[in-house]
């Protein structure tokens, strides 16, 4: 009887784990990714997928370095990388080591991703552009002190005012870290408060060489500079995310400072024109000022001055005559209407009622006036009141 051959499920992984991996070699997998996840570890793991199946996929942390965009669900790419079977699961995955997007750059992916979040988060708004100032004192330049981009600088600037101050903050424009030391230099010279301006970038170059300044570090680096930024990176057909963020955008290095600094002859010429323009003012203004003191000299004032102070003190005799003489006439009206309120009070008056023969009798102690008969008895004292003095009587006889 033939004996059974019992595999475990370890040995049954294993030998398929074989298998695969000794009879693919590294290939490129395209697929739609789904199911991403970073975890704190850094790797990435995610499932790369089209219309009828599925392949796991782990990206390992120390490959994400070679990633310039971002993975998303729902992104179309290309993977390469080596297939294998994770041994726990019993499961076959691609081991990614590069990452493409399909029908687009890795660069240009990474570009417009970044473009597009910091758009989001308002890194390019012209609310927080600055203006370049008109004729600088001190120019910072953020590039490499060997490269043509600083002679080209230096160039301009001599031939159109060699008084100005250049202050060269080197760094490197292209390879590994240069963003980061790119972004440095300009922290440190908008930390020095001492330029003017800023000019960073470097000559013309592919994608891969200006990718420096499409970095992240060097766009916050640029919107945090309280100094104003002249992004001058490659030719006039290139752009970088550092062109969008700075407050002026200069096709070439060159380009960066003449905007900076004018041609002297331009400033002579406008300075020749204010001077010409003030002067003719002044003069007009001058003979302006001129005719009115003629004028003035001319006049019957400056002529007849005493004559002019006579004329003046007869108007004032006469308006005081006028003022005199409106009082003493509302004074006698006034009076006049008192006199008249007196007589009419003085025929209303009691006293003047008593002048025509008439008295007014009080009962006594109580002195309320006597009207009839029945307001005193037989026997009461009574006051009677004429109109020179007065007579106290005693009641004898009451009659209606």
């Amino acid at each position: 009887m033939n004996r059974r051959k019992i595999f475990s499920v370890s040995e049954i992984t294993t030998q398929l784990k074989d298998l695969i991996e000794g009879t693919f070699p590294p290939l490129w997998v395209e697929g739609e990714v789904s199911n991403l996840r970073e975890p704190s570890s850094g790797h990435i793991y995610f499932t790369l997928k089209d219309e009828k199946s599925q392949l796991r996929a782990v990206m390992f942390r120390f490959r994400r370095g070679g990633l310039k965009f971002k993975l998303d669900d729902g992104l179309k790419v290309m993977a390469y990388g080596k297939l294998g079977v994770y041994g726990t699961q019993g499961q076959y995955q691609i081991i990614v080591e590069e990452v493409e997007p399909k029908g687009i750059g890795s660069l240009q992916m990474a570009f417009e991703q970044l473009k597009k979040k910091l758009q989001t988060e308002g890194l390019f708004d012209e609310q927080h552009k600055v203006p370049i100032p008109l004729l600088p004192q001190r120019i910072g330049v953020v590039t490499s002190a060997t490269g043509a981009a600083f002679q080209d600088i230096l160039n301009v600037v001599r031939r159109r005012f060699s008084n100005v101050e250049i202050i060269l903050n080197p760094a490197p424009v292209q390879g590994e870290g240069a963003g980061e030391k790119i972004a440095r230099a300009i922290s440190e010279l908008d930390e020095l408060k001492e330029v003017d301006v800023i000019i960073m970038g470097r000559g013309g170059g592919s994608l891969e060489d200006l990718w420096a300044f499409n970095e992240e570090v060097v766009a916050r680096a640029i919107y945090a500079c309280q100094t104003p930024v002249i992004s001058a990176v490659g030719h006039e057909i290139d752009w970088t995310i550092a062109d969008f963020v700075a407050d002026v955008r200069a096709p070439t290095p060159s380009a960066a400072a003449e905007m900076v600094i004018g041609k002297k002859e331009e400033f002579l010429e406008k300075i020749e024109g204010l001077s010409t323009r003030v002067s003719s003012s002044m003069t007009g203004m001058i003979e302006k000022r001129r005719l009115v003191l003629e004028n003035l000299m001319a006049s019957y004032g400056f002529r007849h001055p005493t004559e002019l102070l006579r004329q003046y003190e007869q108007r004032v005799d006469e308006l005081a005559y006028r003022i005199e003489s409106r009082l003493t006439n509302q004074v006698s009206f006034v009076k006049e209407k008192v006199a008249g309120l007196l007589r009419h009070l003085e025929a209303l008056s009691p006293l003047g009622i008593l002048q025509r023969g008439y008295s007014i009798t009080f009962s006594l102690p109580e002195r309320g006036v006597v009207k009839t008969f029945r307001d005193v008895s037989r026997g009461d004292k009574i006051e009677t009141r004429l109109a020179e003095g007065k007579v106290v009587s005693k009641v004898l006889e009451l009659e209606k």
